[in-house]
């Protein structure tokens, strides 16, 4: 699997990749960065993004917008959370509630 930047190594000359979460009101989310859509429904987005996997929880959800050419995911609804999950070689991403409590 990919390796994912690491905020505790600094390595000059090399550029953090971008990823950006813009959230207006709790009611709309805009991220840069998605490298894959692993799983959503209208409670929960899982996306794979250039910093790890993230967890969209909420009620109502949708996706409004989707460029993965360009790794940008748009998301409407009420959001409740949003958190990385932690990042474990060889394991595929099973959904937000079997990596909480693994």
């Amino acid at each position: 699997m990919d390796q994912y930047y690491d905020y505790g190594t600094m390595n000059q000359g090399k550029k953090a990749p971008d990823h950006d979460i813009v959230m207006r009101g709790r009611k709309s989310v805009e991220i840069t960065g998605v490298k894959q859509v692993d799983s959503f429904d209208n409670e929960e987005f899982l996306l794979e993004t250039v910093m790890g996997f993230l967890a969209i929880r909420g009620q109502h959800l949708k996706m409004k917008n989707l460029n993965v050419e360009q790794g940008h995911v748009s998301i409407e609804g009420k959001i409740i959370d949003m958190c990385y999950l932690e990042h474990q070689d060889g394991e595929k991403a099973k959904g937000f509630f079997s990596k909480l409590f693994k």
